[in-house]
């Protein structure tokens, strides 16, 4: 559609820039008095150039595509062509850089995103910084920590930020990208005031142990109910206040949930279970921290089964997001039921009961949904330390599950060797890229060009006469709404006035 707009007004710009009459019968009468001068040269020229072009086209769009990841044409049409066309663009993000939270209603009618906060994501100087110190090497990329940035910009800071002089200088320390410079602006801030995104900064970047990050989480806990307390009881008085409770709440909700993660890596796993629902019951609309797969995880160590397929009753649906987590979960709680007595001798003899028939099914639709996971979980593959944020469906997804999950699968008898026994048969796409785009559109537009130009060229010079015939008529339905504007123009106008316009 984008494309044919485009080429109806290039049309329409060499019709006033050639000063072709308006009217239909000259028009036609032009067109067919340059086929009938046209030589069999032309058409060889025009069949080599349109070729050459779409050998350009498709030359540059390919490496584009190997570059970006995506249609130079494609990118074009849908980020400049349809807002100008009233189009909606239903691609932008809306999970990892979403300041509020939304109702699950709303999320059936949201796009999903393809970069995620890592719901599980480790502690930066409690758990990230042991493997700097080991080996030398930082073990996430510049992009991730980049987008860690904008997610704090997004949680952690609203525009009345210039009213407490506090949260002004965490405003500005999570724009550093010095460690060491957002850490003393943290302690800069905790000399003015209890600050709870200090706290939380210091937390994450400056406590070398999981019980010092939960010392410090707890005094942030203490200052973020405060804010929100005194931010709930204004928020309605104006846009400024409503920012500021929503800040407020996203920093209270981050506060709670990394100290439930911190009870389950310090082993206190009910307390985390505990920490984690409620939470979930308090705030049932921001769901945008994925706190159910921490929950997922939590329950998975207590071995509540029972648990763990009451919560993918909730989320395992058609109309939600879906993740490794719980795709792979699922596919675990089906193998369960039968993997202790699965044997591929015997399955082959006698066929897949019910049962195993469920297992099979739910292990082929997880790993359709993402294709590597099942290499990290039977070890095919190392495993590394998890990134902050993950690609849908990618191997940075598939790595994050396996490396807080592969202990669940093999605390299951036999899991493991179903899951080797069945994954490979699963039908799924090399390239893990969500919404499946097998086949790029600029190959489509391309060879489409190129056997459009070619074919129509053909046909001319083969049957002059027929296409003449057909460009009448094409140009007759293209000029007809042009037509009838342009005699409604001349009847309203004074004819001295249209006649200088026609010269014009």
């Amino acid at each position: 559609t984008y494309l044919w707009s485009v080429w109806l007004f290039v049309m329409l710009v060499l019709v006033c820039a050639l000063r072709v009459p308006f009217r239909i019968s000259d028009s036609v009468s032009a067109v067919s008095m340059f086929l009938n001068t046209l030589t069999p040269k032309f058409y060889v020229a025009l069949t080599g150039t349109s070729s050459l072009i779409s050998g350009l086209i498709l030359i540059f769009e390919w490496w584009y595509f190997r570059k970006y990841g995506t249609s130079f044409i494609e990118q074009v049409s849908v980020s400049h062509l349809r807002p100008l066309l009233g189009g909606v663009d239903n691609s932008s993000p809306t999970n990892s850089n979403t300041s509020n939270g939304d109702a699950d209603s709303s999320r059936q009618s949201v796009s999903e995103c393809k970069v995620w906060r890592n719901p599980l994501n480790l502690f930066r100087g409690a758990e990230y910084n042991r493997y700097t110190w080991v080996t030398g090497r930082e073990p996430l990329t510049y992009y991730d920590m980049n987008l860690s940035a904008q997610d704090h910009q997004t949680f952690f800071t609203c525009d009345s930020d210039h009213l407490r002089p506090a949260d002004a200088i965490m405003q500005k320390a999570w724009r550093e990208r010095n460690p060491q410079a957002r850490i003393s602006a943290a302690h800069e801030a905790l000399d003015l005031e209890d600050c709870a995104t200090a706290y939380i900064l210091l937390a994450e970047e400056e406590a070398t142990t999981i019980v010092e990050a939960e010392k410090l989480f707890k005094q942030a806990l203490k200052a973020g109910e405060s804010c929100y307390r005194r931010s709930q009881q204004v928020q309605h008085h104006g846009a400024q206040h409503e920012a500021q409770h929503r800040r407020d709440t996203n920093v209270l909700v981050y506060i709670k949930r990394r100290l439930a993660m911190c009870s389950r890596k310090l082993g206190r796993t009910r307390e985390a279970v505990k920490m984690m629902r409620d939470l979930m019951k308090e705030f049932p609309l921001l769901s945008m921290f994925n706190i159910h797969e921490n929950l997922l995880e939590s329950l998975l160590e207590l071995q509540a089964y029972a648990d763990v397929q009451a919560v993918l009753a909730k989320y395992d649906d058609i109309s939600l997001p879906k993740s490794a987590t719980i795709c792979y979960t699922a596919a675990l709680l089906k193998a369960r039921a039968v993997s202790d007595k699965f044997s591929p001798e015997a399955a082959s003899r006698r066929g897949l009961s019910p049962a195993e028939m469920n297992a099979v099914e739910a292990i082929h639709r997880a790993v359709e949904f993402n294709p590597h996971v099942p290499k990290y979980l039977l070890e095919m593959k190392s495993l590394i330390l998890p990134p902050e944020h993950i690609l849908k469906r990618g191997d940075s997804e598939a790595i994050a599950y396996a490396f807080f999950h592969l202990q669940h699968w093999k605390r299951v008898e036999g899991a493991l060797n179903l899951l080797h026994c069945t994954w490979e048969g699963t039908v799924f796409h090399e390239v893990s890229v969500y919404p499946k785009k097998e086949l790029p559109f600029f190959i489509l537009f391309t060879a489409g060009l190129c056997s459009f130009t070619a074919m129509l060229a053909l046909l001319t010079h083969q049957f002059p006469e027929l296409m003449g015939v057909f460009a009448k008529a094409f140009l007759s339905t293209l000029f007809a709404p042009l037509n009838f504007i342009m005699e409604k123009v001349e009847n309203i106008l004074p004819s001295s006035l249209w006649h200088q316009l026609t010269r014009i």
